[in-house]
């Protein structure tokens, strides 16, 4: 089952896109500012991975122009 994560991970970022664009330009710009804050060195490292994954997860997110959560919140259903 190597496949079960990459598998999870495309069921999650798959779908309609349920974003607006002005949703997406926020979602990319803010996620590539905070995952560039957590890029730079730091005493922190966890605090510094923390910022580099949410940062991630939310240019993916308007890049895809899919979420997940706001899809749950409106009632969609895979």
């Amino acid at each position: 089952m190597p496949n079960s994560i990459v598998d999870e991970a495309h069921h999650l970022i798959s779908g309609d896109a349920n974003l607006s664009m002005t949703e997406r330009t926020l979602s990319v710009i803010g996620g590539l500012a905070i995952a560039a804050v957590g890029a730079k060195p730091r005493p922190n490292k966890w605090l510094s991975l923390i910022a580099i994954l949410a940062g991630s997860a939310l240019a993916i997110r308007g890049a895809t122009g899919h979420c997940a959560v706001k899809a749950i919140m409106d009632g969609e259903t895979a």
